[in-house]
């Protein structure tokens, strides 16, 4: 925690709104939580005033923007707040948390300087076991966050037992793609599901399902946190006893 975010209200709603949605033929739970926080306008005032954000792409890919550290009292109170809920709509039984890490994220690359591997779905890790946390800090237009089915494999999670064919096939099928963000259907993912920004919303899902963000073509892609396209997005890692 830094010492500046002793001053700013990080606090949850006492009671949350929550919701289950089951996505494509896997059914894969995705919860939502609507205006989780008190004052989530203070994680933005947070944001644009108290960190640095850096860039985190190379030249093969990574996320297509700039990243700051998020304070531990925000994370702290979040997964806190939801574990209970995590556990539930996941069937987690006999694991504990393990770990939590989180980020401000902006969006500011521009289309044509997307490496192939940004311009398709992809997941965060393999391990059944670890979870984003999306919280959205900006409105529905800057997009949202959709969901995708490989359409030669059928794989809508990346399993380790699934890994070496799917990144067979997708070596192969990497020249084809287009320098822009997916944003619906392409020829070679199909989109499953898909969910708008909203101004405090989060959106849980397992890392290894494959995802992307939602990003219009033209769309402005600002590096003011007050402007842009700001997410807080925490990985909760759990272990089993």
């Amino acid at each position: 925690m830094t010492l500046s975010s002793a001053s700013y209200d990080f606090s949850l709603r006492p009671s949350l709104a929550l919701s289950l949605e089951r996505i494509g033929l896997e059914r894969e739970p995705v919860l939502l939580v609507e205006g989780a926080m008190n004052r989530a306008g203070a994680l933005v005032e947070y944001a644009a005033t108290e960190v640095t954000f850096e860039p985190v792409w190379g030249p093969s890919g990574g996320y297509p923007g700039l990243r700051a550290p998020a304070p531990l009292d925000y994370v702290e109170s979040v997964v806190r707040a939801l574990d209970p809920s995590i556990r539930r709509a996941f069937g987690l039984e006999r694991v504990k948390l393990a770990r939590a890490e989180c980020s401000f994220s902006l969006v500011t690359l521009p289309p044509e300087r997307l490496a192939p591997l940004q311009r398709i779905p992809h997941v965060d890790t393999t391990d059944p076991l670890q979870f984003a946390l999306l919280h959205y800090l900006c409105d529905a237009c800057h997009g949202g966050t959709a969901f995708y089915r490989h359409r030669a494999t059928g794989f809508e999670t990346l399993t380790t037992e699934r890994q070496l064919a799917y990144e067979a096939v997708r070596s192969n099928e990497l020249c084809e793609t287009v320098s822009a963000y997916i944003d619906g259907d392409s020829p070679h993912y199909e989109r499953i599901a898909a969910f708008d920004a909203a101004f405090d919303r989060i959106l849980v899902y397992r890392s290894r399902t494959f995802h992307s963000g939602r990003i219009a073509a033209g769309q402005a892609l600002s590096a003011d946190p007050r402007r842009g396209r700001l997410t807080a997005n925490i990985f909760v890692n759990y272990r089993a006893l």
